[in-house]
C-alpha cells in the first residue's frame, strides 16, 4: 500500500526538489517549486482560523496554483469539495451549502510564485449535509447532475490511496514517468491523472482546459514532453488522430493508452497502433462512486476491431454483479444490470436520502455482506465470461409501444466506416410516444448521406429502431465540458430552437 497522497507528495518534494512535478504552458516546475506554493497556500488558509470540523469548498480552474490549494487541505487533513468550475453560480452556491463548507476558497497566484486563498462566505440556508455517515473523508466530488443537481460523493483516505496503489502498480506510474492530464480538475480521472502520479513522484503534463479541443497544441504537448502514460475521453484521441493525418507524427514514447468515459467508435480505435506504436491499450469502465471498476486490455494488431468493445473483467478485489429487473442473478451468459463494489469507491452520497435504489447490501461470493452500487448500465456477459455495454436503463424510451436503446442504435450507426461520432437522442411524438432522431458525424471526405445510413442500418435494426429523422455533419458534435457528446444539444434543429427560445 502506498503512502497517502499528501505524504508521498512531501517526501518527493523533500528527497528530489528539482525533479519536475508539473508541465504547464510549456514550462517546468518542479516538485520543490510546487511544494513552497503548497506551503504558502496552506500558511494562507491557517490564517483564515476556519473551523476544525467542517470542509471548505474549492472553487478553481485547473492550474498549478489550484493542486497547490488541494494539496494544501491534504497536508491539513481538511476534507474539501471539488466542483466543477463550469456548474451556474447558484448550482455551485447549493453544492457548497449542502456539503457544509465554512469558506469556498479559490488560490491566488502571486508575482513572487507564492499562493495565497481568497475565501468567501457559503450562505446557510438550512439544507447542510455535513457530516456523513463516514466521517472519515478527503475528496468529495460530484456527478455530472444530468438529471438535476449533482450528487456529492465522498471518498475516504483509505479509498483513494488504495486506488492509488492499484493504478500505480499497473500502469508504471513512477519517479522518471510523465502522465497527460486531460480531464478538468474535479474530475475523477484526476485521481490517476495527477494525484496518484504526485504521489509516486512522476510528471503530470497538465492540458489547458481553454486549449482541449486544440489537436495541435494537444500534440505537442505529449510530443515535446515525451508522454507516457495517457487517460482520456474519445475526443482527445480523434484531435490527435485529425493531426497525424496532416503531418504524419506518432507517439513513440506513450507506453499505456486509456480510453474511458464514453465510448470509442472501432474507426478511432483502428487508428490508434499507427498513433501509439509501443503502447498498450485499455478499455477502463467506472463511475464517479466507485472509480475504475472493470477494464479490457484492446489487442488492436491482432485484426479487425469488434464493434462492441467489452467493458472488462473486474479489477483485483473488486466484485461485479449482474442481475435483472426481477432481481436475479445472471450468472452465467445474460443481460441484466450492472452492480459494482470496489474497494476505491465511496460508502454513499453526502445526502444519506439520495442512497435509496442506487446503493444496495448482497453477498459476494464468499458470502460476505457487500455494499454494491448500482449503475444502470444494463450489460451483457457472454459465454466466454467477457461483459459487453447494452445501454443505461435511462436510455431506453418506448417508440409505438416497443422498449428501444438509444445507445443500441447508436452502436449500429457507428459500425459504418464512415462515420467519425453520432449521438442519437429521443423527441417526444403525440402518435409515438417518442421517435428518433440521429445526429452524425462523418469522414471529411465521405459522400455518406442519410440515405446510404438508413440502407446500412436495415440488416441492423428493427423497425422500431431506425431513426426518424438524420442529420449528418462533418463538424465535431458538441460535447460537454468532460468531452462527453452533449446530446442535450443534438436535437433536430427545429427541436433545438424552441428548446433554446
Amino acid at each position: 500500500m502506498t503512502s497517502s497522497l499528501a505524504d508521498g507528495f512531501t517526501e518527493h518534494a523533500r528527497s528530489r526538489p528539482a525533479a519536475p512535478a508539473l508541465i504547464w504552458q510549456a514550462e517546468a516546475i518542479s516538485y520543490g517549486e510546487l511544494d513552497e506554493m503548497r506551503t504558502s497556500a496552506g500558511a494562507d488558509l491557517a490564517r483564515l482560523d476556519l473551523p476544525l470540523d467542517r470542509p471548505v469548498g474549492i472553487r478553481a480552474k485547473k492550474s498549478p496554483e489550484a493542486i497547490a490549494l488541494v494539496l494544501a487541505c491534504l497536508t491539513a487533513r481538511r476534507p474539501f469539495l471539488l466542483p466543477s468550475i463550469e456548474l451556474a453560480s447558484d448550482t455551485l452556491e447549493a453544492l457548497f451549502a449542502q456539503a457544509g463548507a465554512s469558506r469556498v476558497l479559490t488560490p491566488d497566484l502571486q508575482p513572487d510564485g507564492s499562493v495565497g486563498v481568497q475565501a468567501a462566505e457559503v450562505a446557510d440556508d438550512g439544507v447542510c449535509e455535513w457530516p456523513p455517515a463516514s466521517t472519515d473523508v478527503s475528496f468529495m466530488l460530484t456527478t455530472s447532475g444530468s438529471t438535476g443537481l449533482p450528487k456529492i460523493v465522498p471518498l475516504a483516505p483509505g479509498a483513494v490511496e488504495h486506488f492509488i496503489a492499484w493504478a500505480a502498480e499497473r500502469f508504471d506510474i513512477r519517479p522518471g514517468a510523465t502522465v497527460a492530464n486531460y480531464a478538468p480538475l474535479n474530475f475523477d480521472l484526476c485521481l490517476l491523472d495527477i494525484w496518484t502520479t504526485l504521489t509516486c513522484g512522476g510528471c503530470v503534463a497538465l492540458v489547458d482546459q481553454d486549449r482541449a479541443t486544440n489537436g495541435g497544441y494537444l500534440a505537442a504537448l505529449l510530443a515535446d514532453h515525451e508522454v507516457n502514460v495517457v487517460q482520456a475521453v474519445p475526443m482527445l484521441y480523434r484531435l490527435l488522430i485529425d493531426v497525424a493525418r496532416e503531418d504524419g507524427r506518432t507517439f513513440p514514447d506513450v507506453r499505456h493508452v486509456l480510453t474511458t468515459g464514453d465510448k470509442m467508435p472501432a474507426s478511432t480505435l483502428q487508428e490508434l497502433p499507427g498513433l501509439f506504436p509501443n503502447a498498450r491499450f485499455y478499455n477502463i469502465y467506472g463511475c464517479t462512486e466507485t472509480n475504475d471498476s472493470l477494464m479490457h486490455e484492446l489487442l488492436l494488431n491482432d485484426g479487425e476491431v469488434p464493434a462492441n468493445i467489452p467493458i472488462g473483467q473486474p479489477l483485483p478485489d473488486v466484485d461485479a454483479r449482474i442481475q435483472t429487473e426481477d432481481g436475479e442473478v445472471v450468472e452465467g451468459d445474460g443481460v441484466g444490470e450492472l452492480l459494482v463494489w470496489t474497494p476505491f469507491q465511496t460508502q454513499g452520497y453526502l445526502k444519506s436520502a439520495l442512497n435509496d435504489g442506487k446503493f444496495a447490501t448482497y453477498p459476494n461470493a464468499a458470502g460476505d455482506d457487500r455494499r454494491y452500487f448500482r449503475t444502470g448500465d444494463i450489460v451483457r456477459r457472454h459465454e466466454d465470461g467477457s461483459i459487453t455495454l447494452e445501454g443505461r436503463s435511462d436510455f431506453y424510451v418506448k417508440v409505438r409501444g416497443a422498449r428501444v436503446s438509444t445507445q443500441v442504435v447508436e452502436q449500429a450507426i457507428q459500425e459504418h466506416p464512415d462515420v467519425i461520432e453520432v449521438a442519437v437522442v429521443a423527441v417526444p411524438d403525440e402518435l409515438a410516444g417518442a421517435r428518433l432522431h440521429a445526429l452524425v458525424r462523418r469522414e471529411p471526405d465521405s459522400k455518406l448521406n442519410s440515405l446510404s445510413l438508413r440502407k446500412h442500418c436495415t440488416s441492423r435494426l428493427a423497425r422500431t429502431e431506425m431513426p426518424s429523422s438524420i442529420e449528418i455533419e462533418t463538424d465535431p458534435l458538441p460535447k460537454t465540458s468532460t468531452g462527453k457528446i452533449d446530446r442535450k444539444r443534438c436535437l433536430p434543429r427545429e427541436q433545438g430552437a424552441q428548446a433554446n427560445g
